[in-house]
């Protein structure tokens, strides 16, 4: 491990993307951001999507970029879960993947439960109820002439996995978000899948984290300029299966010295989870909505989403609109932040899981409206709305935390909290006060961090065991 090998981490987020470049040597790996972009949804005929097309020439641009300044060794991709593209009988794409936060899904649920009772979904998937879960989305589009014409469904990652080698395949970190994969069999639930009426033939072979997708496709060296002067002395970087689910990566990345810690994964969700070696399948578990997704190793990431940032960035997307609608300039995040740390603590709250604000839109209007429905005051300006956000997530947060001990009977003393929201300090120290136990705020690019660490790995330049990643 004294040579440094560098990979590169093709990592995609809700609201924005990113490619960062890992170079790992013994006992260091130092990261550095390549490219970023933002990654906005587009409605189409009331429809919300997925860009796929424009965040494919991002992440190729970004690609690009790293090949010009890094001697690559490998890619891995990693992003949301649940979404997905299908291809037709050609590997042509039918279509932009639909986003989780359209509202297709309504009243899907209820149709699907008709046929499988939530408890016994439970019992074989494990997946906390939302009302977006894959099977849901699928169960949407039935009878559309798109997945009629269906042969192969990919994930968000594998599609562009896909794109990028010509190897079609299922990452199991996110196949275990779909609602449609065995936690306990740890393969596809094609029994459950024909009582809900999804086709199994749709789903593709499973891969691990480790394995070797493929190599890139000749028009993709091309593209990304790897061909040619420079380059014939070393082939080009394989595509490698990372934690394909951005938490899945995030956790593989959280500085913990050993078992007995939760994490939060904070980013447009607050993903509160801890470590298992075997799923929770309880009726309690089900009832406190709580997840088992698969994690690197074969791992549980017993957990559950908590709606997270995304009510303050929504609400900041509605202050700037109004700003530029009024021809003036609101105070930035920092002002707002440092002011909201000065008022009176848990004086405005809501459930941050609420429905109502799942939706894009006027988020502020949303928490003053939840707030005087239930009779409570209700933030007047930004500071206050900013406070009661903050206020509402850590308390949010806490009950997780205390859940989930009871549940899995893991006891936990100390708290990680990775991703962008290691940053916001006033976040990190409420949910600090509301846990009653110690936050270590970071690393902010975690879940670049475990798709680097779990490529480094697959080619031997990196240790073995997850303690060994954590400890790099």
């Amino acid at each position: 491990m004294s040579r440094p090998r560098c990979f590169a981490a093709v990592d995609l987020g809700a609201a924005s993307g990113r490619v960062m470049a890992g170079t790992v040597a013994a006992g260091t790996l130092e990261l550095t951001e390549v490219h970023r972009f933002p990654n906005p949804p587009v409605t189409v005929s009331g429809t919300l999507h997925w860009d796929i097309l424009r965040l494919f020439a991002e992440i190729s641009n970004g690609l690009g970029a790293a090949s010009r300044r890094f001697e690559l060794a490998g890619i891995g991709i990693d992003s949301w879960g649940v979404d997905y593209g299908l291809l037709d009988s050609s590997g042509a794409l039918l279509g932009n993947p639909v986003h989780y936060r359209d509202r297709r899904t309504d009243g899907a649920a209820e149709r699907v439960l008709a046929q499988v009772p939530a408890p016994e979904l439970y019992a074989v998937t494990g997946i906390q109820q939302l009302p977006f879960n894959t099977i849901y989305q699928l169960a949407a589009a039935a009878g559309t002439p798109q997945q009629a014409a269906a042969r192969t469904l990919l994930l968000v990652p594998d599609l562009l996995a896909y794109w990028l080698t010509g190897e079609a395949g299922a990452e199991v970190t996110n196949a275990s978000t779909t609602g449609l994969y065995d936690v306990t069999a740890r393969d596809w639930a094609r029994p459950l899948m024909r009582r809900a009426g999804i086709p199994p033939g749709l789903f593709p072979p499973l891969r691990q984290p480790g394995e070797v997708i493929g190599a890139l496709l000749p028009q993709v060296v091309r593209d990304l300029g790897l061909a040619g002067s420079g380059r014939s002395r070393s082939a080009p970087p394989p595509v490698t299966a990372v934690g394909s689910h951005d938490t899945a990566s995030a956790v593989a990345a959280v500085p913990a010295a050993g078992p007995g810690f939760a994490y939060i994964s904070c980013g447009t969700w607050s993903l509160v989870g801890t470590e298992l070696d075997r799923p929770v399948l309880t009726e309690a578990s089900r009832a406190a909505n709580f997840t088992n997704e698969t994690g690197i190793d074969g791992t549980i990431r017993y957990l559950r989403n908590v709606m997270g940032l995304w009510l303050l960035q929504q609400s900041e997307r509605s202050w700037a609109e109004a700003d530029a609608a009024a021809g003036t300039t609101g105070p930035a995040l920092p002002a707002l932040l440092a002011e909201a740390g000065r008022l009176p603590p848990r004086r405005f709250l809501v459930d941050p899981d609420d429905p109502a604000f799942l939706p894009p839109g006027d988020i502020p209007a949303r928490i003053a409206a939840a707030c005087r429905e239930r009779g409570r005051p209700a933030p007047r300006g930004r500071a206050e709305t900013v406070r009661c956000i903050l206020d509402s997530l850590a308390l949010a947060h806490a009950r997780a935390v205390t859940e989930l001990q009871e549940l899995s009977g893991q006891q936990v003393s100390v708290v990680h909290m990775v991703g962008g929201g290691s940053r916001n300090e006033l976040l990190c120290q409420l949910t600090a006060d509301a846990c009653g136990l110690p936050v270590v705020a970071g690393p902010a690019e975690a879940t670049a961090i475990g798709n680097i660490l779990v490529q480094a790995r697959s080619a031997g330049a990196a240790p073995g065991g997850l303690a060994g990643l954590r400890a790099l």
